[in-house]
């Protein structure tokens, strides 16, 4: 074939014969490695081919003209050797394997399998052509044969050749197992009939780029199906070039891997470390308030868009608007109507988007809203789902529902954007509370069960931090009703004191504290003033607050000393602390065991502490009297001067117990300002409590605006608004009472001094325009004086007191307090202190340091109302 010129001779062209070319490097011959040699008519080699030397490693100088036999064959083979020549030179063919050794090379002997033909010469000689195989390329080619046929048979993978034609050339069993028939059946087949369009098209594309190139593909990614499978399988596919001995391309190989399975895994896996992500990202940031619809958008913000693309919730409005016990008990709650049914009015507290601004009707259910009107439900709107409607069904049987987005003359357009709706219901405690919906859009992965129970866990979740919320809500108003309740209710007034007071709660994200206030007016025109705060926080705070608020009036009626109030209130807190039918030292004793560590979790959460500054304006003598139970130090602002902290000394805290308090007193001149507040007011979180006060103390410099302007100025001026805690006020500005509105005397201890007491009193009240009180201020006075005559002890003080309202107070020095009690018929005496009761608008006595005080107040005359006729009072007596 060497001799044969290269290219198409032209006399073939168009007659049908084949014609005569030189083949490409890649022949069959390449792989096995033919190489022919001649014997002439005397037995010796006469031609010897270049791939003979090639192949043998025998150059043709040292082959011709010499005995194969004797050149070529070992010493112990040579006499077999010339009996097969001289049977060949008799003109019998032969095939066999024959050794012989190498002229040069590496390797000194081999072995060729010999084909000799016999042949005759011109001269009619015989003679032999010899064909022969190196057999280490046959055994070569065998080894390769079998392996290739076992990976290609026996390979799990589908292998498959392509043609340069980009047509099946040969398919394995494996192949053929997934696709069917046999692999000679898929012969000449394009990837058209086993894909679909584009994804054919894909691979037909590789295929063309490998061929061209000559670099493999990996990993292609192919989605079809399998004979008899309905299922689509995903495979994926190697593609490289396959060329022949001489380096031409001969086609294309591919190995698919079946990739169905473990695509289904991985994507199984990612779906639950995404869900447990969503569960993480779920306890960390759904409940962190206790606002309903915080908690409802906390629980939006987790699912959109991890989870889905659209969501919303829905509460009962009946839930949101009762007051009513928890969820977990049956007791005291009368069922919400349409609960049952699911058809009961919800309200939208929450909607988010991803692929809309606009809310949506997301589940395709048909809902009716206020007017009558349907469609899309607008955040805090109210409506209710129609009874056969898939979300009334979820919330009737407390269970999830898959609603398939579908177009409807009511909700055009609704197909075309939402892919399909978990209708998931919000139970807490068993009960449901609302419902939560999750859409995910076209082209989104369906919902599946796995997606049901994340949408369920995360409704539960949030259902259970909304119905915490609805209770603290719940709490949180009863208690702020309760401490307001107790709070001077209006603007208190006072003899010789501007009150004004300021009162803020916290924010609804914090509970209610048990900071109070309070105006106590006491006798001879004196005023109490105090500002309290209960440590906690809660309902129980509040009412904690009530108990020492009412103790505290209590207390200050009995007309203590600001110390002795405070002690006795200590010994009130510890007995709130005390377990029930332990006295008061046990109420101490387990307080300080739970100081010391002794008490458990449950009496250390028992414990009533409390701080309190109480104190004690006179208006007539200006003086104030402080007492301090761990409590903020008062500020004072005397005229033309700073704001100063006072130097109360700071008792321990209420409900320690048995702690002195002490007490100290001061003048406060006309036109100082005293000011008492709790810590809400200088201390927060971002401001600490030197910051605070010296805040404080400056928006009190200005002296010049109303008292009710200057409390503006200090919550304008301080940061009041942080919500942390409750925040108290109190400020009085002095003006005391002037002389001419005091009437003092001294009366020596003689029956005279009734007569001289009645004669003062009408001239001081004349003096003062108040005839029509004369003729009862008298017969009171003389009633007074003449028990202190009688039953008291010392020197006679009377004193008159204009204010507000007239107060006559008659002092002695005896230590028996009067006690009013119920004469006879007979009795010619015994009468006093009822007629005094009857005509005065308040009586009573107090102890002083040096005696007692008996005092009446008389209501000051005006033109609508007429005074109580004396004459009418003491006839009543009888």
């Amino acid at each position: 074939m060497s001799d044969i010129p290269a290219g198409p001779e032209t006399a073939g062209e168009g007659t049908g014969v084949p014609m005569w070319q030189s083949n490409p490097p890649g022949s069959i011959y390449d792989y096995i490695q033919v190489a022919s040699f001649s014997l002439g008519p005397d037995g010796r080699i006469d031609q010897w081919s270049d791939r003979a030397a090639e192949q043998l490693g025998i150059p043709a100088r040292d082959a011709i003209g010499k005995d194969p036999v004797e050149a070529f064959v070992r010493p112990d083979l040579r006499e077999l050797g010339h009996r097969r020549v001289a049977e060949i030179m008799d003109g019998r063919e032969w095939v066999g394997l024959v050794p012989f050794r190498r002229v040069e090379g590496a390797e000194p002997h081999g072995l060729a399998e010999v084909y000799v033909m016999p042949t005759d010469t011109d001269d009619g000689e015989r003679g032999a052509l010899c064909i022969v195989v190196d057999v280490r390329a046959l055994r070569g080619i065998e080894t390769d044969l079998a392996i290739s046929q076992a990976v290609f048979g026996q390979s799990p993978m589908g292998f498959m050749l392509f043609g340069t034609d980009l047509k099946l050339m040969r398919v394995n069993e494996r192949f053929a197992t997934v696709f069917g028939g046999s692999p000679a059946g898929h012969r000449g087949r394009t990837a058209a009939d086993y894909l679909p369009r584009g994804e054919a098209e894909r691979l037909e594309a590789a295929l063309r780029k490998v061929l061209a190139t000559g670099g493999s593909v990996a990993d292609i990614q192919l989605i079809g199906t399998a004979a008899g499978d309905e299922e689509k399988h995903r495979w994926n596919v190697d593609l490289y070039r396959l060329h022949s001995a001489g380096g031409r391309p001969i086609g294309v190989a591919g190995l698919a891997t079946d990739v169905t399975r473990r695509r289904n895994a991985e994507r199984e896996a990612a779906s639950a470390r995404r869900n447990l992500a969503l569960l993480n990202a779920a306890g960390a940031r759904i409940g962190n308030s206790l606002d309903l619809e915080t908690t409802a958008r906390e629980l939006l913000d987790v699912a959109v868009p991890q989870f889905c693309d659209m969501a919303s919730v829905d509460l009962f409005q009946g839930l949101l608007g009762r007051d009513e016990a928890p969820l977990s008990s049956g007791i005291g709650r009368e069922p919400v109507p349409g609960l049952a049914d699911g058809s009961a009015e919800l309200r939208r507290v929450a909607f988010a988007s991803s692929v809309s601004d606009e809310p949506l009707s997301l589940s395709g259910c048909r809902t009716d809203q206020d007017g009558g009107r349907t469609g899309p439900v607008q955040v805090g709107a109210v409506h209710r789902y129609a009874f056969d409607s898939p979300c009334a069904d979820a919330l009737r049987t407390a269970r999830a529902r898959v609603i398939i987005g579908r177009d409807s003359d009511d909700r055009p357009g609704m197909g075309a954007v939402v892919q399909s709706t978990l209708a998931v219901p919000m139970v807490a405690h068993d009960t449901v509370v609302g419902l939560a919906q999750f859409s995910r859009a076209k082209g989104s992965e369906p919902f599946g069960e796995r997606d049901i129970a994340l949408a369920s866990e995360l409704a539960a979740r949030a259902a259970v931090c909304i119905d915490n919320a609805r209770l603290y809500r719940r709490e949180h108003e009863r208690a702020l009703i309760l401490q307001r309740s107790l709070l001077p209710p209006g603007d208190p007034e006072a003899a010789g004191l501007d009150i004004a007071c300021r009162y803020l709660p916290g924010t609804t994200a914090t509970e209610v504290g048990g900071d109070w206030f309070d105006v106590i007016e006491l006798p001879g025109h004196r005023t109490a003033l105090v500002v309290g705060d209960v440590m906690g926080r809660g309902l129980r705070a509040a009412v904690a607050m009530g108990e020492l608020r009412t103790a505290v009036r209590t207390l200050a009626m009995l007309d203590l000393e600001p110390a002795d109030v405070l002690s006795h209130l200590d010994e009130i807190a510890c007995g709130l602390s005390a377990p029930a039918g332990s006295h008061s030292g046990g109420a101490q004793s387990s307080t300080r065991a739970a100081r010391n560590g002794r008490g458990d979790a449950e009496d250390l959460a028992e414990v009533y502490l409390a701080t309190c500054v109480y104190a004690v304006y006179d208006p007539v003598t200006r003086r104030c009297t402080f007492a301090n139970a761990g409590h903020l130090p008062p500020v004072l602002v005397k005229p033309g001067g700073p704001a100063l902290l006072m130097e109360v000394p700071t008792g321990m805290p209420l409900g320690v117990g048995g702690e002195p308090f002490e007490e100290v007193e001061v003048e406060l001149p006309d036109g100082a300002l005293l000011a008492l507040y709790t810590d809400g007011l200088v201390e927060s979180r971002h401001h600490p409590l030197d910051e605070g006060l010296k805040a404080f103390q400056a928006a009190l410099t200005n002296q010049t605006l109303p008292l009710e302007d200057v409390a503006d100025h200090v919550l304008g001026t301080l940061d009041t608004h942080h919500g942390e805690d409750d925040t108290a006020l109190l400020m009085a500005r002095v003006h005391g009472l002037p002389a001419e509105s005091v009437g003092d005397w001294s009366l020596p201890r003689e029956p005279q001094s009734v007569s001289r007491a009645r004669e003062l009193t009408r001239a001081q009240l004349l003096s003062w325009g108040l005839e029509s009180l004369v003729d009862t201020a008298e017969l009171l006075v003389s009633e007074l004086v003449t028990n202190a005559l009688r039953y008291g002890e010392g020197e006679i003080r009377l004193r008159l007191l204009l204010d507000r309202t007239l107060v006559c107070e008659v002092w002695d020095s005896g230590l028996v307090q009067p006690r009013r009690r119920r004469a006879r018929d007979t009795d010619e005496g015994g009468r006093g202190l009822q007629l005094v009761g009857l005509l005065s608008s308040g009586w009573g006595s107090r102890r002083t340091p040096r005696g007692k005080t008996v005092w009446f107040e008389l209501t000051l005359p005006s033109g609508d109302a007429p005074g109580t006729d004396p004459v009418e009072a003491l006839l009543s007596l009888y």
